[in-house]
């Protein structure tokens, strides 16, 4: 397990940046002298860059970390970002923490955060910031994460901080019992009320997206309307299961897709204002706690770019 405290930022190497063995170290292992010229990094970090072939030793790439040194060699460390590790680094990024003891962390994430690293989001997660704000995460999969929401939805989000709570919630959110509403303003004004109920798999022909289709995964969401405007209407969702882009997909199958929303609906709806992202904040949720086995519940309220949506919205 790589050293949660460790920060790439610190030390860059490059081949043109030569590391020297001392000769008093002769007959010791490549790994050991390694940690003892770079002791801001863990010998298994070490050895994982070098079995990765990111160590040059006289300038050829070596990937045993147990080769014996004579001392007098050069060693040179090349192309230490690469993204796996960036995914892996700390990083201080504030954190709005709700809720925080010994098994859980409830956080309020903003608009505008990846969950997890991926794809051309390799830093500035909320992964990232976990491991900051609680090193002991390095050592739970996925840094306690065991669900997500999308990058422009904002809200309520649980970490577990130990294999134990993470398991006791992945089972919850299986057995259907971790309660999630959030709050959406939808293009257009639905029924007061409603139940979806649609399959939602991989869309057919653009892979970005997601789509209600046949063989899809069974998918539930509940809505009600909370208020309405000229044209869209705030309405309170409540998740049965949790898929990919749930919400989303479903409004937008029924006819109002969230405002702001430019891959399921439009990034920008005639006759009302604009909004940079989709409409979409989970508002409340609801657990078990895995220890006390005590019902757990929190609430936050709606961001201030949400709030000032809601202000420019022409009445009904």
């Amino acid at each position: 397990m790589s050293n949660p405290e460790e920060n790439l930022d610190d030390y860059s190497p490059s081949p043109e940046e030569v590391l020297w063995v001392p000769e008093s170290e002769a007959g010791r292992r490549l790994d050991q002298v390694l940690a003892l010229l770079l002791p801001q990094y863990s010998r298994n970090r070490l050895q994982t860059w070098i079995k990765a072939g990111q160590l040059l030793v006289d300038g050829v790439e070596e990937r045993e970390p147990k080769r014996k040194l004579r001392g007098g060699e050069s060693l040179a460390l090349v192309a230490l970002h690469d993204q796996e590790t960036l995914a892996q680094v700390p990083e201080a990024i504030p954190l709005d923490i709700v809720f925080e003891d010994e098994a859980l962390l409830v956080v309020n994430k903003p608009a505008g955060m990846v969950v997890h690293p991926g794809s051309g989001n390799w830093s500035g997660t909320l992964m990232n910031a976990l491991l900051h704000h609680d090193p002991v995460l390095a050592g739970v999969p996925r840094a306690g994460i065991v669900h997500r929401l999308d990058k422009d939805t904002s809200g309520l989000l649980v970490v577990a901080r130990t294999l134990e709570s993470q398991t006791d919630l992945v089972r919850q959110l299986q057995a259907r019992t971790v309660k999630r509403e959030y709050l959406a303003v939808t293009w257009g004004i639905p029924d007061q009320e409603g139940r979806v109920e649609a399959p939602i798999g991989r869309h057919p022909s653009q892979r970005i997206k997601m789509a209600v289709v046949p063989g899809g995964k069974p998918a539930i969401t509940h809505y009600r309307i909370l208020r309405r405007y000229q044209g869209a209407a705030l309405v309170c969702c409540r998740l049965e299961t949790g898929r990919t882009h749930q919400i989303r997909v479903h409004m937008a199958h029924v006819g109002h897709p969230l405002l702001g929303d430019p891959v399921y609906g439009r990034a920008s709806t005639p006759g009302l204002p604009s909004f940079g992202r989709q409409a979409l904040h989970a508002t409340r949720l609801g657990l078990i706690h895995p220890v006390s086995q005590a019902p757990l519940s929190w609430e936050v309220p709606l961001p201030d770019d949400m709030k000032q949506l809601l202000e420019d919205l022409p009445d009904a």
